[in-house]
């Protein structure tokens, strides 16, 4: 991703990010598109027979995550690894705890080592192109995991979520929330007329999907505040003043805390915010507490994603209205799926080919065949059936 600075204009058919154009999708709009193979030919070699020391019977894979400060990603990581061991792949997985150079080297070395495939959810998506050159030389495939790596053309596969469709999501459970509309945006009959004051959070400008986080979401929220029904007391609603950097939660708590000083030290009151994060999500709960606002009537709807533990208990304990489960342990079949295909000369399974358009440049265009998993809303209504009977998490485990 580029720096903020070339964002494009929003039409009604499409909304362009950094070069990527997104096209809108409902709940229900994914269209499965037929398999295709990218610039594979040269990167596709056969699996590995054993070769090589402590390699399994399909050889080496590399694994790059982010950070361990998030439980998803360490979730991530996990099931990927169980996936490619039980398929007999011998697999290096790093977490680079969101210091690019440390994964920088740790790709590297995965190379080094013999990797047949790498599978990368960058800190980044801008800071790889130089060690997936290295990749490409030799005949390594790439899969984009999660977050896509941009301003490279030896990116072959991605597999995501539809990322729009999840900023559409969050926007609907605080508009939920609120009494305006169902969860999937339908109006509300009767609802309440507002209007009702709204903070807007985004996540890290060198993440590509907090883009399509946000637009998802503003696609849903700017009628709302156009009209009137939502006022942005503070002003703030460019993705580029509402960003977190590194997603911390540290950091949204201290500019929650700004906010309220300089916008709500009136005696008015903020009614909802949104949030593309669960740990963001966390460090406006921390903000609003030490503000003196307390859990009940008049408590602000907060929306999130990840369906972290604690802030599933925190759903379940009125704190936060909402959160995005993105089932994991699917995007990393998808992943190993995609990797393991094209180690055997196969076409991984796709789902899309123009959503994901990994050159920022204004005029580049080049994307990358995806295979989009679909988001699920999850409110305290719907916890045990999302994430209890899916074995996502045990009751135990959120409290329930």
């Amino acid at each position: 991703m580029d720096e903020a600075g070339s964002q494009r204009t929003t039409t009604d058919n499409d909304v362009h990010t950094k070069g990527n154009t997104v096209k809108k999708r409902s709940i229900l709009s994914l269209v499965a598109a037929g398999a295709m193979v990218v610039g594979l030919a040269a990167c596709a070699p056969a699996a590995d027979t054993g070769s090589g020391e402590g390699a399994g019977a399909g050889g080496l894979i590399g694994i790059a995550m982010p950070t361990k400060s998030s439980e998803r990603w360490i979730a991530d990581g996990n099931a990927l690894k169980e996936t490619l061991e039980a398929e007999g792949f011998t697999v290096d997985l790093q977490y680079a705890e969101d210091d690019i150079p440390t994964q920088v080297s740790q790709v590297e070395n995965m190379i080094t080592k013999g990797a047949k495939a790498l599978i990368i959810a960058a800190i980044d998506g801008t800071t790889l192109t130089s060690v997936l050159e290295t990749a490409a030389d030799s005949e390594i495939p790439v899969i984009s995991y999660d977050r896509l790596i941009v301003d490279s053309p030896n990116v072959n596969y991605y597999a995501t979520f539809d990322n729009f469709l999840v900023g559409q999501q969050q926007a609907w459970t605080v508009l939920n929330g609120l009494g305006l509309t169902e969860l999937d945006g339908t109006p509300i009959a009767d609802a309440p007329k507002g209007p009702f004051n709204i903070e807007l959070f985004a996540g890290s400008l060198d993440d590509n999907n907090a883009f399509f986080f946000f637009n998802g979401a503003m696609d849903v929220l700017q009628p709302l505040i156009d009209d009137g029904t939502l006022v942005v007391k503070s002003g703030q609603t460019d993705i580029e003043q509402a960003a977190t950097l590194r997603w911390d939660g540290e950091t949204a708590q201290s500019r929650m805390e700004d906010l309220l000083t300089a916008n709500y030290s009136d005696g008015s009151k903020v009614n909802a915010v949104l949030s593309p994060y669960d740990g963001i999500s966390r460090g406006i709960i921390g903000a609003l507490t030490d503000a003196g606002y307390t859990v009940g009537e008049g408590w602000p709807i907060i929306s999130g994603q990840d369906a972290e533990v604690d802030s599933v208990k925190a759903i379940l304990a009125g704190e936060q209205y909402a959160t995005i489960f993105k089932d994991t342990r699917e995007l990393a079949k998808v992943a190993a799926n995609m990797a393991i295909a094209v180690l055997n000369g196969e076409e991984p399974e796709i789902n899309d080919t123009t959503t994901y358009d990994n050159d920022s440049t204004e005029d580049g265009e080049r994307f990358i065949p995806s295979y989009l998993l679909q988001p699920v809303q999850v409110t305290k209504d719907n916890v045990k059936e999302a994430l209890v009977d899916t074995g996502y998490w045990t009751a135990a485990e959120i409290g329930l």
